[in-house]
């Protein structure tokens, strides 16, 4: 078995569709519309791994997604570059861009080298080698 994909609601699927290109070298496939649920979304697939499918639809409430508060669900995910100088060159490029940095690069309890960035929109990210 393999998990094939994580959903993600967003606020502003295009901007959120760039980021994840952008940095994370995601290819998008076709923008999905669906009118009679006012629904849209992408899936963006990677060089390996599952996809992430960014989701839009304007009446989803809105998720508090704080960097400080703690909460059950899911709260992060990884993604792995290769290498500890990869995490560490992301993790830069990511603060000049203007992104949050909520964890430093470091090498963890459990053995990860990691740091720990907010996307667009208050989404963790770990950052792996």
């Amino acid at each position: 078995m393999k998990i094939e994909h994580l959903a993600i609601w967003v606020n502003d699927l295009e901007r959120m569709k760039a980021f994840y290109e952008h940095y994370f070298d995601g290819e998008a496939g076709e923008k999905y519309h669906n009118p009679q649920k006012n629904f849209s979304s992408y899936f963006i697939r990677f060089s390996e791994g599952c996809r992430l499918e960014l989701m839009n639809k304007p009446d989803i409430p809105q998720n508090l997604n704080s960097s400080i508060l703690e909460y059950t669900g899911i709260i992060h995910f990884a993604v792995s570059v290769g290498s500890k100088e990869k995490v560490d060159a992301l993790t830069e490029q990511l603060r000049r861009d203007g992104y949050r940095i909520i964890g430093e690069p470091r090498t963890t309890g459990d053995g990860y080298y990691e740091s720990v960035i907010l996307d667009p929109e208050n989404n963790r990210i770990e950052i792996t080698r």
